[in-house]
């Protein structure tokens, strides 16, 4: 089988080109069980760090992450591509494109500054006509995001807290005192120590814990910078009733969408906890849609009400032995839909659900090794797991257990300039 690959190019200190060739077993055949290899570029381009086929062109999206732009590309060869119109402006780091089914328009997802954007799509697949939708707002209002760190946004936010924490404790302790002198030494001891110095927690002097689960050094004294939370648009899947669910990442947000001429008008919203992050979703056969978060690793599923407002149905972490530091990247089903495969970075593993009831519930199956250095992305093509590593430069293949949905030992592996998506050229 034959396979796009999207990637990193220098400006994002990657090595790849543009968008590569991966072969696997033989370019036609309809398995990709057969040892892989890497046949060069088929277009150049500048990072097009995600791919998505038009449903009946021979053309692929591609954004253009540094650029902040989606490109369209026409195939011309078995392994090559011209661009197809001029790139379209979309937001800051553009990460993700999602075609409609009729191949009428695209979404666009930034993860930068939180932009969604429909492009339109005329009969040749050439883009046009950027819609920004309106942008997200915070349910939750809280602190906490580990991008949007910086010195200026920590001394102010460290400044505020630290200000507003002195004051509380100074009224603390000036009632814990006159308190105290109130009720005599005979009952001082159930008051309060309020005015008493008190230790800092084992382990909390030094460092700051992210909803990412990494750790990043406090200022000197110990105490912890609070960033701001920023909205990060993440994805997009195309509903089977014509509306479209986008992900916001930072806003912990599935935001669902109705397409109207003038763009997208704004449905409703599911909030999901604070600080999961839902980055990528997959639509079960059973109607559910499956939401991987980033930050916390968990899959959440949400289901479609008889009024026609999506809900929050449960979730579950994607395995019970997270790696310290992971944050979760792809999210996959199996052909039949009874398994359900999340690419977890950090520990390098790929975690395995199996998919119970009606569609809406989960339960932990695996955790295996993933058989590269950072697994970006992978896909699933019937009974083989295809795994890009974007920090080994590799692509490996892993044989699926049909019975179980666990992937076993790397069968294949090829060397590729920092993929970072796999898009097979044909169904």
């Amino acid at each position: 089988m034959r396979f796009w690959l999207g990637g990193y190019t220098a400006d994002m200190e990657g090595r790849a080109r543009g968008i590569g060739t991966m072969l696997a077993g033989s370019a036609d055949g309809s398995s990709a069980g057969g040892s892989l290899a890497f046949a060069g570029d088929a277009a150049t381009a500048a990072s097009p760090s995600w791919l998505a086929r038009h449903p009946t062109l021979d053309v692929v999206y591609a954004t253009l992450e540094a650029e902040g732009t989606v490109a369209a590309f026409r195939r011309t060869g078995e392994d090559s591509f011209v661009p197809l119109g001029q790139p379209v402006a979309a937001g800051a780091a553009v990460c993700h494109a999602a075609v409609a089914p009729d191949g009428g328009s695209l979404i666009a997802s930034c993860w930068a500054d939180g932009r969604v954007v429909r492009i339109v799509l005329d009969a040749a697949g050439r883009p046009s006509s950027p819609q920004i939708a309106v942008a997200a707002r915070d349910p939750h209002g809280g602190p906490l995001d580990p991008f949007a760190l910086t010195d200026e946004v920590a001394d102010e936010a460290l400044a505020s807290l630290t200000a507003a924490g002195s004051a509380l404790d100074d009224e603390l302790a000036a009632a814990a005192r006159s308190l105290r002198a109130a009720v005599g030494d005979e009952f001082a001891q159930f008051v309060p120590g309020y005015d008493e110095v008190q230790a800092p927690p084992a382990g909390a002097a030094g460092v700051f814990s992210s909803p990412a689960g990494d750790t990043r050094d406090a200022p000197a004294d110990g105490a912890a910078s609070v960033p701001a939370r920023e909205s990060r648009a993440h994805s997009a899947v195309f509903l089977p009733d014509g509306r479209i669910a986008t992900t916001d990442l930072g806003f912990d947000l599935v935001r669902i969408w109705r397409p109207t001429t003038a763009g997208l008008k704004l449905d409703h919203e599911v909030v999901l906890p604070f600080g999961t992050g839902p980055r990528h979703m997959v639509l079960h056969p059973s109607g559910h849609l499956h939401v991987l978060t980033e930050y916390s690793c968990e899959v959440f599923t949400l289901d479609r009400g008889r009024e026609g407002r999506w809900h929050l149905r449960g979730g579950v972490a994607a395995t019970s032995t997270p790696g310290i530091g992971d944050t979760a990247a792809e999210i996959t089903r199996s052909h039949d839909g009874e398994f359900l495969s999340a690419g977890l970075r950090g520990s390098n593993t790929i975690a395995t659900l199996r998919v119970r009831g009606a569609g809406e519930r989960l339960e932990q199956v695996a955790l295996v090794d993933a058989g590269v250095d950072w697994p970006r992305h992978h896909t699933v093509v019937r009974d083989i797991l295809l795994v890009a590593g974007q920090r080994s430069d590799d692509i490996v293949s892993l044989t699926l257990d049909l019975r179980t949905g666990v992937p076993g030992r790397v069968r294949h592996r090829a060397e590729a300039p920092t993929p970072t998506c796999i898009v097979p050229a044909r169904d």
